[in-house]
C-alpha cells in the first residue's frame, strides 16, 4: 500500500466524482466539473436527467453533525414548500456520502440545481418575492426540529469573539482595530437598549446576498445554507440591507433607490411576518457583527489568505466605516 504525505486539504477528482455519482444515484452518463472553492468545494453536475450541484465539504470546516443539520433543514423546508435547492437521495435513500480522501473522510451532498441566475439589480416583483419567501423560510423553519444543532449568532460569536481572533491582523494598523472595538462596545450597549434578547429569533441563513439565490423571472430559489444557525431573524433582513449599502457605496444605485428597494423587499416580507421598529433599528448594529464574523472566519480558511493581510484589512475597515458609520448613531 502506498503511503501518502499528510494533507489538510485535497481537491477530489472531477472525473472520479462523475463515476461515483453515476453509480450511486443512477443518473446515467454524468459530467462533473469543479466550479468553486469555499467552505466546501462546489461541482457542477450534468446528466441526461438534469443539472445538479455537488458539495464536497472540508472536514476541518464542517462536521458530519453540522452537515446533517443542513440536510435536515433543507428537506424540511422543501416539504413545506419553501423554494430551496434540496439534497438528493441516492439509490439507497442516503443524502450524505462519505469518501476517503488524503486528509481523511470527506462528506458529499448532491443538491438540486437552482434554476435561473443571480440578479444584481432586482425588479420590483423580485424584491417583493425575496421578502415574501424569506419570511416564509423564517416561519417554516420554526416548525422543523433539528436533531443536530448548529451555532448561535449572538454578541459573543459575532462581535467580541471575532474581535479577539482578528487582533493579530491589525498589529500594523491598530487604529482600525480600535475603531472596531469602540463600535462593538457601542453595539453591545445598543442591543441592550433595544432589548435584543426579546426580539424574534430562529433559524437564520445569515448570507442572503444575490450570490446565494437565483431568479428565473420572478421565481426564486434559495441555496448555500453553509452558514445557517440560530439568531435574531433580523440578521437575514440585515444581510440583504448590507447588499443595498454596498450597491450604494459602489454607485450601482443611489441611496434613494436603495432605500426604496429595501422598502419593497420589506413589503413582501410583511405579508407573512411583522417587522417591528426595534428590529429595523438593530439592523446596522447586526451589520457590524456580520462583517466581524466573516472577517474572523476568513482568517481560519487558507483559501482567503490573500485577503487577510494587514493592507487588505485596512481597506476592509475603511469600507465598513463608510457603509455603517452613517447608521451607527
Amino acid at each position: 500500500m502506498k503511503d501518502f504525505f499528510p494533507a489538510s486539504y485535497s481537491t477530489l477528482s472531477s472525473s472520479a466524482l462523475a463515476g461515483f455519482i453515476q453509480n450511486k444515484y443512477g443518473l446515467g452518463s454524468v459530467d462533473c466539473q469543479l466550479i468553486l472553492r469555499g467552505v466546501g468545494d462546489t461541482y457542477g453536475v450534468n446528466s441526461h436527467k438534469g443539472r445538479y450541484i455537488l458539495r464536497a465539504y472540508r472536514p476541518d470546516q464542517r462536521s458530519l453533525s453540522e452537515i446533517t443539520a443542513e440536510v435536515d433543514l433543507l428537506l424540511g423546508l422543501k416539504e413545506r414548500g419553501v423554494p430551496v435547492s434540496w439534497p438528493i437521495a441516492d439509490r439507497s435513500g442516503a443524502c450524505i456520502q462519505a469518501v476517503e480522501a488524503v486528509e481523511g473522510v470527506k462528506h458529499l451532498v448532491l443538491f438540486s440545481y437552482a434554476p435561473g441566475q443571480s440578479v444584481s439589480r432586482l425588479s420590483d416583483g423580485q424584491l417583493h418575492q425575496l421578502g415574501f419567501q424569506m419570511a416564509r423560510f423564517h416561519e417554516a423553519a420554526r416548525t422543523i426540529e433539528l436533531k443536530d444543532r448548529r451555532w448561535t449568532f449572538d454578541q459573543e460569536t459575532t462581535l467580541f469573539g471575532p474581535l479577539k481572533g482578528l487582533e493579530p491582523a491589525f498589529v500594523e494598523t491598530p487604529e482600525g482595530y480600535e475603531w472596531m472595538q469602540r463600535m462593538a462596545e457601542k453595539a453591545g450597549k445598543k442591543m441592550k437598549e433595544l432589548n435584543a434578547d426579546s426580539l424574534p429569533a430562529g433559524v437564520c441563513h445569515y448570507d442572503f446576498l444575490p450570490k446565494n439565490f437565483h431568479f428565473d423571472g420572478d421565481k426564486l430559489t434559495f441555496f448555500d445554507f453553509d452558514f445557517f444557525g440560530h439568531g435574531l431573524l433580523a440578521n437575514d433582513l440585515m444581510s440583504f440591507w448590507q447588499q443595498l449599502r454596498l450597491d450604494t457605496h459602489f454607485k450601482r444605485m443611489t441611496k434613494e433607490e436603495a432605500d426604496a428597494a429595501f422598502e419593497k423587499f420589506l413589503n413582501g416580507y410583511r405579508e407573512i411576518r411583522t417587522v417591528s421598529k426595534r428590529e429595523l433599528a438593530i439592523i446596522p448594529w447586526l451589520g457590524l457583527g456580520w462583517w466581524l464574523f466573516y472577517g474572523a472566519f476568513h482568517t481560519t480558511h487558507d483559501q482567503f489568505y490573500p485577503i487577510v493581510q494587514p493592507a487588505h484589512f485596512k481597506l476592509r475597515v475603511d469600507l465598513m466605516r463608510s457603509l455603517l458609520e452613517p447608521y451607527l448613531a
